[in-house]
C-alpha cells in the first residue's frame, strides 16, 4: 500500500486562535502565512503563561508544537536594537542533539520572519570552534546549542550571557539521560538570575524535579498527555514468536509497502541485527543508534529525511527529538514496557492531514506491556494474523529518491538555490526531479529522483556549482 506523502506543515490544531494571544500584528500575520491556524493543546496551555513571563515545566511529546510554544515566548522577550549596534545574546535554547538544535533553529528563524533584524545562531559539536567564534563576534540575539559546545564557548569567553532574559531546556529528560546535568547546571549558573526559564520534557523523571527546583522560580506545570488519533493512525498488532520477529518486519514491509518506515527496537543489538537482515533481503535500510559517529549519524538522517532510504531502524534513545515529515509507517519491532513511549513512537506517523500506519509485534512475554498500552489508550488493541501478510505487487520496495553528496557547504557559501540552479540549468533536469537539499557546514546533500541518479551525478561532476567545479558522490544506504 503506497501512501501519498503529505507536505511538511505545523502540527495539526483545532484549538484557540493565535489571535487570542498578546502577539504583535506582524507576528500573527507571519503565523498565518506559515500555516499556523489554531493552537495545539500544548501551545494553548503554555503560551499565555509563557508570554506573561512565568517559568514553566511543560510535559509534551515530540511533534506536539512545543517548539513554537517556547519560540514565540522568547521572541516576544527580545529587545531589538538598531542594526548598527552589536547584538547581545538574549535567549539560549539547550538541546540534547545537534539534529534537534538544527530543527529548533530553523523553526525559530521561520517564526522570526516578521522582524528583519533577528539573528539566530546554532552552536553544536561537529563544526570547528573557530568558525562559530567568528559568528559570535558578529553577534546574535538567540543561541541554540548542545551543552558541551555551549560550555566550550563560555570557557573561551566567546559567548556572553549577561543580557540573557530567556533560558529554554528542550527535551530536558533526554539531556539528563545523556548525563548532561552538570553541564546544564554550569551553564544556568552563568545566566542572570532575573530571567524566564522554560523547561520542556516528554517524560518526568526524578532529575527533572531536581533541575526545576534548582533553576526555575515558582514554575507552573503544564502536562499534555500524548494521545493517538484513531482517525489518523491505523494501529495493528501481530503476535510473534521470538525467532520470527525480524522476518515478520519484512513481511509487513512487503504487504503494506510504505514509502518511508521508522522501525523501533528496544536495544542497539536488535537494531543492528534488523538492519543487516533487511539489507540482506534487498531493502535500503539504515540503522540509527548511539554508537554512530556524528558524521555517520548526519548522513543516515539526511538519507531517511529526503526519502532515499526506505527503512530507518532506531532505538528510542537515538530517535529522540527527530521529527521526520512524510512518515508513512512506524513498526514497533519490540513492544516497549512504557505505554507513553509507545504513544510517542506511533505519534510520529499520521502528522498533519496524512494517514499513518502503526504496526506492532508482540510475543507472549510482552503481553503485560500490551495490557499497559490498552489501559493508557482506553481500549483493546486490534490483533491480526501474520498469515494474512502477503507480498503486494510492484517488485522490490525501493525509495523514490537517491542522495548525492557535494563536497562543500556553508563554508564555501553554497546555498540550496545554487544546487537547484545547477541541476535545473545546464544539467537540464526539472525542479520536480529534485528533492530536499541540505546545506551543512562542509557538505551539501541533494535528493534526486532515482531514475536520474546516475545522470545527475555525472552532470554535476562535470559542471559547476556557484561557478566552481565540485566533487560529488552517491551515498549508498
Amino acid at each position: 500500500m503506497t501512501r501519498t506523502p503529505a507536505p511538511a506543515s505545523p502540527p495539526a490544531a483545532v484549538g484557540p486562535s493565535f489571535g487570542t494571544l498578546a502577539l504583535a500584528p506582524a507576528q500573527l500575520e507571519n503565523l498565518a502565512g506559515l500555516g499556523y491556524v489554531g493552537m495545539t493543546p500544548v501551545q494553548a496551555a503554555s503560551l499565555p503563561l509563557a508570554l506573561a513571563g512565568t517559568d514553566l515545566i511543560v510535559q509534551a511529546q515530540t511533534g506536539s508544537g512545543k517548539t513554537a510554544a517556547f519560540a514565540l515566548a522568547l521572541l516576544a522577550n527580545l529587545e531589538l536594537t538598531d542594526a548598527t549596534r552589536p547584538f547581545a545574546v538574549q535567549a539560549l535554547v539547550l538541546c540534547p542533539t545537534r539534529e534537534l538544535a538544527d530543527q529548533v533553529t530553523n523553526e525559530i528563524r521561520r517564526l522570526a520572519r516578521s522582524e528583519d533584524n533577528i539573528k539566530t545562531l546554532t552552536l553544536c559539536g561537529g563544526v570547528p570552534l573557530r568558525n562559530q567564534q567568528t559568528s559570535l563576534e558578529h553577534g546574535a540575539h538567540i543561541v541554540v546549542g548542545t551543552p558541551g559546545r555551549i560550555i566550550d564557548h563560555l570557557e573561551r569567553g566567546a559567548l556572553k550571557l549577561d543580557a540573557l532574559n530567556t533560558l529554554v531546556f528542550d527535551e530536558a529528560d533526554r539531556m539528563l539521560d545523556m548525563g548532561f546535568f552538570d553541564d546544564i547546571a554550569k551553564i544556568a549558573d552563568q545566566c542572570p538570575r532575573q530571567r524566564q526559564t522554560l523547561l520542556f520534557s516528554a517524560t518526568y523523571p526524578e532529575g527533572i524535579v531536581k533541575l526545576s527546583q534548582r533553576f526555575l522560580r515558582a514554575p507552573k506545570e503544564v502536562k499534555v498527555r500524548a494521545q493517538v488519533d484513531a482517525a489518523q493512525i491505523e494501529q495493528r498488532f501481530y503476535e510473534v514468536r521470538e525467532d520470527e520477529r525480524l522476518h515478520a518486519v519484512s513481511l509487513l514491509l512487503q504487504h503494506f509497502r510504505p514509502v518511508s518506515t521508522l522501525a523501533f527496537c528496544n536495544t542497539k543489538q536488535q537494531c543492528r541485527d534488523l538492519a543487516e537482515v533487511l539489507k540482506a533481503q534487498g531493502y535500503l535500510a539504515l540503522a540509527l543508534h548511539g554508537e554512530l559517529e556524528q558524521r555517520e549519524r548526519d548522513q543516515v538522517l539526511v538519507q531517511f529525511a529526503n526519502r532515499s532510504c526506505s527503512v530507518l531502524v532506531a532505538t528510542d534513545v537515538a530517535a529522540r527529538g527527530l521529527d521526520i515529515a512524510q512518515l508513512e509507517a512506524v513498526i514497533n519491532v519490540d513492544t516497549t514496557p512504557d505505554p507513553q513511549l509507545h504513544i510517542h513512537r506511533i505519534g510520529r506517523t499520521g502528522r498533519a492531514d496524512a494517514k499513518g500506519l502503526a504496526l506492532s509485534l508482540a510475543s507472549l512475554d510482552e503481553m503485560g506491556s500490551v495490557g499497559k498500552i490498552e489501559l493508557v489508550q482506553g481500549g483493546e488493541v486490534q490483533w491480526y494474523p501474520l498469515a494474512e501478510l502477503t507480498p503486494a505487487p510492484g517488485g522490490p520496495l525501493r525509495p523514490p529518491m537517491v542522495t548525492l553528496q557535494i563536497v562543500g557547504g556553508r563554508k564555501e557559501k553554497i546555498r540550496a538555490g545554487d544546487v537547484l540552479g545547477a541541476l535545473t540549468g545546464d544539467a537540464g533536469f526539472s525542479a520536480a526531479q529534485v528533492g530536499k537539499i541540505n546545506v551543512n557546514e562542509f557538505s551539501t546533500y541533494v535528493a534526486v529522483d532515482r531514475q536520474i541518479a546516475d545522470q545527475a551525478l555525472k552532470r554535476l561532476s562535470a559542471g559547476t556549482v556557484k561557478g566552481k567545479r565540485v566533487k560529488v558522490r552517491l551515498l549508498q544506504a
